[in-house]
């Protein structure tokens, strides 16, 4: 995928600025991501703090649009300033390729690194933007499980090899498959944050309520707790009863973890994907990539808040 170009209302949008702020030597009709980046820079237009954190996106129910909403996820808050990097678990590759890449062109996996003890640092790759990077998948990824099974302290796996790059990112973002399996245990286990994509049908019930046992017994049996989950309706539409009682029912069980952003259906999604583009490459005024924006700006306060209360809380500790 070639690097897109944003207009200078783009550019102001995602810096938050007016278009009159851009200094005059700056100013161009199109601006590549690099040069956006430099903007940043010279203005000193960079989001507010989150700390470092690893979110997963995971439903072992398949079909609910998972790998459009991460990519795009991970993909918006890289424009935004955040520094990514977005780990594809999936041995089909479809968060690669959702980048514009082809995971068979790629010599080395994540399979290297949890089985192989390749450095991560090795197998990133970069994308179009400067400040996000990728760990690509392909079909070699499908030996994973079986090649952790025999292994001590086989759950741990990826939480100790992100240790290495961590510090480098604001977010790690891994983009799940929709099964259960030593590699999406690590993932959990190696998360802060998971994001639940559901359809909004009477199906993806079974599949949140066999996703929340387990997360239960990840802090009974191995002491880890999430600090957020968010449950996020996609592919939404209105016009159908079934859908409506369904997200009710949502509410009705799950209004903890229920994120009041909805996610609408959007034929660009699938289209973007086909076209190995996120969404807000192949059409950013869609309602699609609009709906993932308001999703944006519903958890990032969320997370500032918390970085910024850690914070504070780290500093009276000092003093």
């Amino acid at each position: 995928m070639e690097a897109p170009t944003y207009s200078s209302k783009q550019v102001a949008e995602m810096l938050g600025v007016s278009p009159k702020t851009i200094p005059e030597d700056a100013r161009k009709d199109l601006y590549t991501p690099d040069d956006v980046w430099d903007l940043r820079a010279t203005l000193n237009r960079f989001p507010d703090k989150i700390g470092h954190r690893r979110q997963l996106f995971l439903n072992f129910k398949g079909g609910t649009g998972k790998t459009s909403l991460s990519t795009s996820y991970a993909w918006r808050i890289a424009e935004l300033g955040y520094s990514v990097l977005l780990i594809d678990l999936d041995s089909q590759g479809h968060a690669t390729k959702c980048l514009g890449y082809e995971g068979e062109e790629f010599e080395k996996t994540l399979l290297d690194v949890l089985v192989r003890k390749t450095p991560l640092a090795k197998v990133i790759q970069k994308s179009t933007l400067p400040n996000l990077d990728f760990v690509p998948s392909n079909l070699s990824m499908s030996t994973m499980d079986l090649s952790l099974m025999p292994m001590a302290g086989r759950e741990f796996k990826l939480r100790n090899a992100l240790k290495e790059v961590e510090a480098q990112y604001d977010v790690i973002v891994f983009d799940a498959p929709p099964s259960f399996g030593l590699l999406n245990l690590n993932a959990l286990m190696a998360a802060n944050d998971l994001f639940v994509p559901v359809l909004a049908d009477f199906l993806s019930f079974h599949g949140l309520k066999l996703l929340f046992e387990t997360v239960q017994s990840l802090e009974e049996d191995l002491n880890h707790v999430l600090d957020h989950v968010y449950i996020v309706v996609n592919s939404f539409n209105a016009t159908f009863k079934l859908a409506k009682e369904a997200l009710e029912a949502l509410q009705t069980h799950y209004p903890e973890f229920l994120l009041p952003t909805i996610i609408r259906q959007c034929t660009k999604f699938a289209q973007a994907s086909s076209e190995g583009r996120p969404v807000f490459v192949a059409d950013p005024t869609s309602k699609g990539a609009a709906d993932i924006q308001a999703m944006i700006d519903n958890v990032l306060p969320r997370l500032i808040a918390a970085a910024a209360a850690t914070a504070k809380k780290g500093t009276q500790q000092a003093g």
